[in-house]
């Protein structure tokens, strides 16, 4: 048990005998920025002086007195109420070997038995990943991440929406590639894809078949349409593999659309479907919606909201405690519509939330940037990849909330100095391996024997900060504050190196014990970079 875990199984006992049941969830334990302030801090004699019809100072005090922990030296009660744990400093340095027993594994908690599905990407198999693709990419894979540290049972899925006016688009422009190459002039319509790497696809298609299906029946038609889609599908998960996104599952929606999965949810959802003008709609006001939504337009066909329905209830039969869809900023007005359509169902409201992906915007040289130097067209996701290099776009792509809008910086993120937050990160993992393989000859005191500075303090209390942080981030579902930990860590080891002689052989016992921080430290950044996805070099 870590401190802070330690500290809150205190309170919880010490509050529990005035009659309150508390959980760890209830105690806010935070890392004081002052030392001298205690090494630890909490509001809970503020939080829970009401409820017990106490003043909060007069509680804080019978705390003082009535809480017991072994790892405490003492307790000060300062202001109206807060109190301030003053660790002993054994318990400060102990964090140093359960990191080294816990190596790559150090921050995971324990499985918990629940389940969730995070759907993100999601792209339409008909064209390259663009740039929104990637944030959402990197939010719901470093979500993903945090949550399968914090104990859940993840599933990552990507859902096609292979059926539809897009798809047909395809098929039709590349069969007019198709035959084009036989030597046909090119008949595209204007809503038809006009790229030319639909070339490639087309010859492919001859390679293998050569001429078969120049003819234009149902067989040529559909053809086009599976073929271009998995053709296209094929390179995204190349883009996403190289991005280091990789997905369990992948839903089509055209299966959902065979049999009769789509008329059988209609059947079960009859109390809540009416007719008005020849469409069906779907009673979403009842519930959380602002208005109904149409599920079967006026010429029978069914709207994107139906199927999307039946893959919700599918996922929700698969056994997942939580759906998690990560989406676009435009797709505000889906959130309400979906989940009413789930309590329909009996879920409840809870089962799906969705997180909203703001647009992203890029800059070189101060200007923004729009267009493709190469092709003249939108920038690609596999284009900026390839100029900036994954760790760059991942790790500045999660920095910021997905809340907010991203302007991301060519000129910052190919800048090799401490501007750069993924250079200054990766670039003090370098810089503890470098000292570990300097010091590579001197035995490490894991014990954490004379750490007793500010600064080593403040350091092993970030460490050991780091099992309840990602638990912390994971509920949040914020990959940015995963890059706020790892940047403040990448700081304490470059002040650190600044202030200290890490390696003094003069001193070989205390360089032990330098050694083994350094070590420590190496381990856990590595551990938090791993989770955004981005490498930890040994040398830069």
């Amino acid at each position: 048990m870590n401190n802070q875990d330690s500290l809150k199984q205190s309170l919880i006992e010490a509050l529990g005998a005035y009659g309150l049941s508390l959980n760890p969830e209830d105690i806010v334990i935070e890392t004081s920025k002052d030392p001298s302030h205690g090494d630890y801090s909490t509001n809970s004699a503020l939080k829970f002086a009401k409820r017990l019809n106490k003043n909060p100072r007069e509680l804080a005090l019978a705390l003082q007195k009535d809480l017991s922990n072994p790892n405490v030296d003492h307790i000060e009660v300062a202001g109206p109420g807060f109190i301030n744990f003053f660790m002993k400093k054994d318990a400060l340095q102990g964090i140093i070997k359960k990191i080294f027993d816990e190596g790559d594994k150090f921050g995971r908690s324990p499985r918990n038995g629940k389940k969730i599905d995070v759907e993100f990407v999601s792209a339409n198999p008909t064209g390259d990943l663009h740039l929104g693709h990637t944030r959402i990419a990197v939010v719901g894979d470093v979500i993903s991440n945090l949550l399968d540290w914090a104990g859940y049972d993840v599933t990552r899925e990507y859902y096609l929406n292979d059926c539809g006016n897009q798809v047909e688009h395809l098929g039709h422009s590349i069969r007019g590639r198709y035959h084009e190459l036989f030597g046909e002039p090119l008949s595209l319509d204007e809503d038809d894809y006009h790229g030319t790497d639909l070339i490639k696809i087309a010859q492919s298609i001859k390679d293998q078949y050569g001429d078969k299906y120049l003819a234009d029946n149902q067989e040529s038609h559909d053809f086009f349409i599976h073929y271009g889609i998995e053709a296209e599908l094929d390179k995204i998960k190349k883009d996403l593999a190289d991005f280091e996104v990789r997905f369990d599952v992948f839903s089509y929606e055209s299966n959902i659309r065979k049999g009769n999965a789509i008329e059988k949810t209609m059947e079960e959802l009859a109390p809540y479907i009416y007719e008005q003008d020849g469409a069906k709609y779907l009673k979403t006001s009842e519930f959380l919606d602002d208005k109904d939504r149409p599920i079967v337009k006026s010429n029978g066909q069914y709207t994107y909201f139906m199927p999307d329905i039946c893959y919700h209830y599918d996922k929700m039969s698969r056994g997942f405690d939580l759906l998690i869809d990560v989406l676009g900023a435009d797709h505000h007005g889906y959130i309400n519509r979906m989940k009413s359509a789930l309590m329909m169902k009996g879920y409840p409201a809870s089962c799906l939330e969705v997180e909203l992906v703001q647009v992203v915007r890029t800059f070189r040289d101060g200007a923004e940037v729009k267009m493709s130097k190469r092709t003249g067209k939108a920038i690609t996701h596999r284009e900026l990849v390839a100029e900036v290099g994954k760790d760059a776009v991942r790790y500045l792509f999660a920095e910021r909330s997905q809340s907010s809008h991203l302007d991301f910086d060519y000129n910052l993120a190919m800048d090799q100095s401490s501007a750069n937050p993924v250079f200054y990160a990766q670039y003090a993992h370098a810089r503890c391996c470098s000292l570990l393989s300097l010091g590579s000859d001197i035995a490490i005191d894991e014990s954490g024997k004379g750490l007793d500075s500010e600064q080593e303090a403040a350091i092993l209390k970030h460490l050991a900060s780091f099992p309840a942080s990602l638990a912390s981030f994971a509920e949040e579902r914020a990959p940015h504050k995963l890059c706020a930990y790892i940047h403040k860590l990448a700081e304490l080891i470059h002040e650190y190196y600044a202030k200290t002689r890490i390696i003094d052989r003069n001193n070989i016992s205390l360089t032990s014990s330098h050694l083994a921080l350094i070590k420590a430290c190496e381990i856990v950044l590595k551990n938090a970079l791993s989770l955004l996805g981005v490498s930890a070099p040994s040398k830069m």
